[in-house]
């Protein structure tokens, strides 16, 4: 199936001249979700499971945005904002139920929202896992267990009918690094926790994951050869105080660089950036005390996503990248608007300096559970818990300009 039809873009001359930098017209510029943070009723996940026990985890995720029920409304606000393109995930806990059950049901909705992204103009990218694993699958031991990774292929081969036709962009698995870095868990529990805080990974696990990722490219590749497959790596954006250079590359290489070096086969890999992590001699450092939080507790750095593509693509060399996701949470749209202004500043200068950029999708385009807690609000769109009512905040419509423009604001000389 052909791409869908792009917005027509009139740049003026004047913009492309002295203030922009023209995109090209297969640029993928849209907006991310996942799965388990917006759709709702994710009752047969493990994190369902997680919300509603006696862990850490006191605030559940309950209806989210009910965007199961209501994705058209997302997708319709997403085109008439100016956005092509659209990131959501696949639950593999609908579409898997019970060992080697599929439903019917979920792989036919799942393809109802690819065909409704095409025929709004948006062209889909599917994340096939974010974080969350069907019930039965974290019982039988998860990512840790002797079958993990044929489990999974068993699964990506049950999505054959949502992405054969129409899916041009597929990723594997969202933040595998984080996956790792949290012992196969799907998340912390009481939202993700600041970068200095993530442990490193075990190498045992850390292998499964790329085994998985490599074994669910070949099973794509056998559904449709022309679907682009890769994974999205959390860049941590890891920065050494003076005389912690070693130190910085001893904790960065197990926690990133070991999941951006298996993407060097794959025909993209994603870069996900939202704030960095200072390393110091005895290793990673909480934020400075004088820094301005976001509502997630990291520190407001929209630099963050220039350093993460010119670190990606030091290490993956030649493959394209995607940013997946960048965003910020926070109540101040204005500072929503500042800090992504500043990061499309970065993205258009490493363009213009080589570096091979395919896409841009801000996190988020909903407010959504940020596992743990609603507090956190990454929204281009507002969403009323109580109603559901969608409000596009001032930086969605401003973002979507830019998007329907193709053209990327550059930095002031």
């Amino acid at each position: 199936m052909p791409d869908p039809p792009r917005p027509t873009r009139k740049v003026p001359a004047m913009i492309l001249r002295t203030r922009g930098l023209l995109l090209s017209e297969s640029f993928l510029f849209g907006a991310s979700t996942s799965a388990h943070q917006t759709e709702g009723g994710n009752t047969n996940s493990d994190w369902w499971q997680l919300e509603h026990g006696d862990g850490p985890v006191k605030e559940p995720s309950g209806d989210a945005a009910d965007s199961y029920h209501r994705w058209h409304v997302d997708m319709d606000l997403l085109a008439e904002l100016g956005f092509t393109d659209y990131r959501f995930s696949i639950e593999w806990a609908r579409i898997e139920p019970a060992p080697g059950r599929f439903s019917r049901a979920a792989i036919a909705h799942y393809r109802r929202m690819v065909e409704g992204a095409l025929e709004r103009g948006l062209r889909p990218m599917v994340t096939l896992h974010h974080f969350t694993v069907p019930r039965w699958f974290a019982e039988q031991g998860g990512w840790t267990a002797d079958a993990a990774v044929d489990r999974f292929a068993r699964y990506v081969a049950a999505t054959a009918p949502v992405i054969d036709s129409g899916v041009r962009h597929v990723c594997t698995i969202n933040g595998p690094n984080l996956v790792a870095a949290l012992g196969g868990a799907t998340g912390p529990g009481t939202g993700m926790p600041p970068p200095a805080a993530l442990p490193v990974p075990c190498r045992k696990l850390t292998d499964v994951l790329i085994q998985a990722h490599r074994r669910a490219v070949a099973v794509i590749k056998d559904i449709s050869p022309e679907i682009r497959t890769g994974w999205s790596v959390a860049n941590q954006v890891h920065q050494a105080l003076p005389g912690a250079e070693d130190v910085t590359a001893a904790y960065r290489y197990p926690l990133e660089d070991v999941f951006l070096q298996a993407a060097r086969d794959d025909d993209w890999v994603g870069v996900q950036a939202h704030t960095r992590t200072l390393v110091g001699p005895d290793g990673p450092l909480p934020a400075p005390r004088e820094a301005e939080r976001t509502l997630s507790g990291w520190e407001y750095y929209p630099a963050a996503l220039g350093h993460a593509l010119r670190h990606t693509a030091r290490v993956v060399g030649d493959v394209p990248l995607i940013v997946t996701e960048n965003g910020v949470s926070t109540a101040d749209d204005t500072r929503r608007i500042d800090y992504t202004t500043q990061a499309l500043q970065d993205l258009a200068a490493a363009i213009a300096d080589g570096l091979d950029i395919r896409g841009y999708f801000h996190r988020s385009a909903l407010d959504a559970y940020e596992w743990g807690s609603y507090r956190p609000t990454f929204g281009l769109i507002a969403v009323d818990l109580e109603t559901f009512l969608r409000a596009p905040r001032p930086s969605a419509r401003w973002l979507g300009r830019i998007a329907r423009s193709g053209v990327l604001p550059l930095a002031c000389p």
